[in-house]
């Protein structure tokens, strides 16, 4: 329950930041306050501060223009400190963690009266591994994983990568840099941060003789003070994955607030995908093989490392053949020919169920991988263990740490291994959704791979059990939460429950400033050349001085509209991959500030997160309903299960999330309370096939023309 004193803390810190920043308060805006401080207030909890109650999670869609970021700080940050717990807010792009970490909470801190620290999270793949700089330093040939290892997968480092790693030194040792490499003034590749940084697996923590220097570790101590906890969905679900708490703070003490909440089903789904390169496993397996007499010189003194080391040859001589035999059958039932050209093939289960003849060969590779995953996590723990001077395990720490890296590396490739060949040789579940599983072969000169695949098609019971089930409290928000106006089709995505808050508040904008038009021009895209035909005469008759979003559904008709623009217009024309994004939004911007017209063609990731104001956007295209065709495999297997089930897959997958990206485009538009301008639908399709009003219906209240003529 929200008790005066907290509700009047709230209130006292909501007048204090609108007075300080000189803001309107906004209907919506105390509405989204009111439910959430509601919300996680009513959260009963037992004697030790665990939660006891199961109505502790709210999901508000929260249109442009409410002002959701302070209404969530504002009423979650009071309730966590009274109830002793960290707000964990959590976005999916880098420019609202950015706008929340340097915009927000500084402006709450300063005028909102409420005393908080806040700190940004990080995995540690982000920050530089000071051992690492040091053997790099030393030289990389004194280092057995490179030289063993990564050297024998990637070529050798030239001048640039030891001038980098010699700029980084100074910087970090100076102070002058904190180690994260997101705040080096240039983009470090790839290639070269892997040599630089490590992972949970490789990382020593307190045992490593760098720990007091430790970039990940000192940012670790400042999350540890913190109050607000700013990171993202990956790195919230990678946190969850490895159990929770070992990054972030324990779920169970935490309040989570999803901003760009939409995201996170499809995030997910990512972490819970397998994948297994046959060609790619053995050479790392060679590799192994190779190095076990370096390895057996350095290490066998110490008798359970021995005996690991002596099994290691047999385990090896058992995996190779039966490799080559999943990589034979896959060739065969993907039905590949011999000696093809460069090309990419998928090879898709039908509902998922991969033949008896592969699910046997991945039973048989199950047990030797867990065993060799075993065998490497009981090295790793070892070695590990002998770099803590008050462990005796025979091995001394100078013997241990050089080969602790490679040995974590060979550790998480086995277990990833493992991870693939037991969900390809699962049964799934009679009633759920079975997990998709299919075959990738890559060709690409004269280099040839097979992966074998694995995910789920659905993330909603993972996140029931592990996110919503575990966790103190949480808010999802986002602009575009609803699908044809309701909430199911994100309930059943994101496994939340039917007994928690759902609410879509109202916009503060007038969306009557704009007009919806389906005009006369508006075909039917399955005739594809009319349908291009129609969008190159719309664009010649827009007019020279308009500011134009054009949002095109394949890069393939994006072209092909470009290509036959007369040369006039195509040089209006700013096209999505031609220029890097913030160019081609400065270039924009910059045309119509000299009173010149300007016309964005853009895919997908331009109808959302594209923020272009006032007279900078008047009139926003969409050439074709955002329908996805779910042939990807996983997209594909959800949808056969469904019309197994005498579903419509099309109907309950296709049009709800065509409805969520038509309301993201349409809401390129009107980003502040005075915008004003077009949204053109050049799709017939909303108004010849029956799912069209609902299309519609879900739209905004724009003032409507359709074939020309003003809607009642």
């Amino acid at each position: 329950m929200l008790d005066e004193p907290l509700k009047d803390e709230i209130q006292a810190a909501y007048r204090r930041v609108l007075e300080g920043l000189e803001l309107t308060p906004r209907y919506g805006q105390r509405l989204m306050i009111a439910e959430i401080a509601r919300t996680l207030a009513g959260i009963e909890a037992d004697d030790s501060g665990r939660r006891i109650s199961h109505e502790h999670v709210c999901v508000l869609e929260a249109g442009t223009g409410t002002g959701k970021t302070l209404a969530y700080l504002l009423s979650a940050l009071p309730v966590a400190q009274a109830r002793g717990k960290r707000l964990v807010v959590s976005t999916a792009t880098v420019a609202l963690q950015e706008q929340v970490l340097h915009q927000d909470l500084p402006a709450l801190k300063q005028h909102s009266g409420l005393q908080f620290d806040y700190a940004l999270a990080k995995g540690r793949g982000r920050y530089l591994c000071v051992a690492k700089l040091d053997q790099v330093l030393d030289g990389v040939e004194d280092n057995p994983t490179y030289s063993l290892f990564e050297q024998a997968l990637e070529s050798r480092d030239g001048d640039d990568f030891h001038g980098l790693v010699q700029e980084l030194a100074e910087a970090y040792g100076t102070g002058r840099w904190e180690g994260d490499r997101d705040s080096w003034p240039v983009a470090i590749e790839d290639a070269s941060w892997r040599k630089l940084t490590t992972d949970h697996r490789q990382c020593t923590n307190r045992r490593c003789g760098h720990f007091s220097a430790c970039a990940f570790f000192r940012a670790r101590r400042h999350l540890d003070q913190a109050d607000v906890i700013v990171a993202n969905h990956d790195l919230v679900l990678a946190d969850l994955s490895l159990g929770g708490g070992v990054v972030l703070p324990p779920p169970k003490d935490c309040i989570y607030v999803f901003d760009e909440g939409h995201h996170l089903p499809d995030k997910a789904l990512e972490h819970f995908y397998h994948r297994f390169g046959v060609n790619a496993t053995l050479r790392w397996l060679r590799t192994l093989k190779k190095s076990l007499t370096e390895l057996n010189a350095a290490l066998a003194v110490q008798p359970t490392l021995a005996r690991l080391l002596a099994g290691f040859p047999e385990s090896i001589a058992a995996l190779e053949p039966r490799l080559g035999e999943a990589y034979a059958l896959g060739h065969s039932l993907a039905e590949l020919p011999n000696g093809a050209g460069d090309d990419t093939r998928h090879h898709r289960f039908a509902m998922g169920r991969a033949p008896q003849a592969l699910r046997e060969t991945a039973t048989a590779l199950v047990t030797p991988f867990a065993e060799l995953s075993r065998n490497l996590e009981t090295m790793s723990d070892i070695l590990r263990e002998s770099l803590d001077p008050d462990t005796a395990t025979g091995l001394e720490r100078e013997q241990a740490e050089p080969w602790l890296p490679l040995v974590a590396l060979l550790h998480g490739r086995a277990l990833e291994a493992h991870a693939l060949w037991q969900a390809m040789a699962a049964d799934d579940s009679e009633g759920e959704p079975p997990q998709a599983r299919w075959l990738t072969f890559d060709q690409q000169g004269g280099e040839s791979e097979l992966t074998f695949s694995a995910s789920p098609v659905s993330a909603a019971e993972t996140l029931a059990r592990y996110l919503w089930g575990s966790c103190y409290g949480a808010v999802v928000t986002s602009a575009t939460l609803t699908a044809l106006g309701r909430f199911e089709r994100l309930q059943e995505r994101a496994g939340l429950a039917n007994r928690y808050r759902y609410q879509r508040l109202p916009s503060p904008f007038d969306y009557s400033r704009a007009v919806l038009s389906v005009p006369r021009e508006a075909v039917d895209p399955s005739n594809r050349e009319a349908h291009e035909r129609a969008i190159g005469e719309f664009i010649a008759a827009l007019g020279e001085r308009e500011a134009v979003l054009m949002l095109f559904s394949s890069r393939a008709q994006l072209r092909a509209v470009e290509k036959a623009l007369p040369e006039a217009l195509a040089q209006r024309v700013l096209a999505q991959d031609r220029l890097p994004k913030r160019e081609l939004i400065d270039r924009h911007r910059k045309r119509v500030d000299a009173g010149e017209g300007s016309i964005i063609f853009g895919l997908a990731s331009f109808a959302e997160g594209i923020d272009l104001p006032g007279h900078y956007l008047t009139h926003v295209v969409i050439t074709r309903l955002p329908f996805a065709v779910p042939d990807d495999p996983v997209g594909a297997t959800l949808a056969e299960w469904i019309e197994s089930r005498g579903g419509n897959p099309f109907m309950r997958i296709s049009v709800p999330d065509a409805s969520i990206k038509l309301v993201q485009a349409c809401g390129r538009l009107i980003r502040k309370e005075a915008d004003e301008g077009r949204i053109t639908l050049l799709d017939r399709r909303v108004l010849t096939r029956r799912y069209g009003q609902a299309l519609l219906d879900s739209l905004p209240p724009f003032r409507r023309e359709i074939d020309g003529q003003p809607s009642a």
